[in-house]
């Protein structure tokens, strides 16, 4: 099983080359990859160059490089031996991470068997969900080991996605009883009362996200069965108010929108046999000039206290398109301070 170097690496007017042996070339097809895209996406993020020859595999470029790409190549190919899928963001995410094996996690009870070795995996009913990075890594151990977990970055890095992910495995594993996804509905405001249709008619739009999130770990009509038992709730924040959330998975998103009144009074629903998680990108603030987002303050606040963490990302944990990193780093770089 798995790949092998055939020969120590070899030298010839200062090239050096790793060679690899694959025993299933039905593997190595789906490992290389429709026009062997996949050797292309890891040559253009190592800097390497990758040959083929039958069912072996030539790496040619510096030491690094080539430890890297062996150690990626094989925990890829082991990921199609184990008879699982593998799409541009699982190699894009296996480049990150750069080795299946890191520093093992403890692995306590409650962790519903989401860490293999260095592993991090969601189950959920539709798919199985991995971080693509050390930060995404990092958040997913800090949601289960934290009832109460603060996810802050920029968009596209996974914060909210995998936080749905991560209450989906805790509701399906019968941790939880119910799943509760909220957010300010900011840009409704006043006008909320003049847009046509019922109460959820009106605020459905602002939460698509959350449910489109959800429709990539349920099926859809599971989903609307829960909705109906009430054990799944997609609303406004407004709606936590004077509810006490117990036996729950609860995501607040887009917390930067939260006024300090109201991050204040959601913070304090948490009930017994909660764990709670809050997103937000304190560079994306909609709320009126003068009044202070309630996440910047909780973050002022909260930090050091037991039983709370902060996670942070940054442009380099973007997994959407390439591009949207850039942008982010861009307009980082061109913010005034403060």
């Amino acid at each position: 099983m798995g790949i092998s170097a055939l020969t120590p690496p070899t030298q010839s007017s200062e090239i050096l080359e790793t060679p690899l042996e694959f025993p299933d070339n039905r593997l190595l097809v789906e490992l290389c990859g429709e026009f062997d895209r996949n050797l292309s996406q890891i040559e253009h993020q190592l800097g390497l160059q990758i040959i083929r020859r039958g069912n072996h595999l030539a790496l040619i470029g510096d030491g690094d490089s080539r430890a890297r790409g062996a150690v990626i190549l094989q925990e890829l190919y082991e990921r199609l031996e184990a008879g699982r899928s593998l799409e541009p963001g699982d190699i894009d995410g296996a480049i990150r991470l750069g080795t299946l094996e890191d520093e093992a996690a403890p692995r306590a009870a409650d962790q519903l068997e989401m860490f293999q070795g260095g592993r991090v995996e969601i189950k959920t009913r539709k798919k199985i969900v991995e971080p693509r990075t050390e930060a995404q890594k990092a958040y997913v151990r800090s949601l289960m080991s934290n009832e109460l977990a603060f996810g802050i970055g920029p968009a596209g890095t996974g914060k909210t996605y995998l936080a749905v992910a991560v209450a989906v495995n805790l509701f399906v594993e019968g941790h939880v009883d119910k799943i509760i996804l909220c957010r300010p509905a900011v840009e409704a405001g006043e006008r909320l009362g003049f847009l046509p249709g019922t109460q959820e008619e009106k605020v459905d739009p602002y939460m698509q996200p959350l449910y489109d999130a959800l429709n990539d770990f349920l099926p859809g009509k599971q989903v609307n069965k829960l909705k109906e038992e009430k054990k799944i709730e997609i609303a406004p924040l407004a709606f936590m108010r004077g509810r006490t959330l117990a036996n729950a998975a609860v995501v607040l998103d887009e917390a930067q929108n939260a006024t300090t009144m109201q991050m204040k009074m959601f913070l304090t629903r948490l009930g017994e046999g909660s764990r709670m998680v809050v997103t937000g990108d304190r560079s994306q603030v909609d709320l009126p000039r003068g009044v202070k987002s309630g996440l910047i303050e909780a973050e002022q606040l909260l930090k050091g206290v037991d039983g709370i963490s902060f996670n942070y990302f940054t442009a380099k944990d973007v997994v959407r398109h390439p591009l949207v990193a850039r942008i982010i780093e861009a307009y980082d770089t061109d913010s005034p301070p403060g």
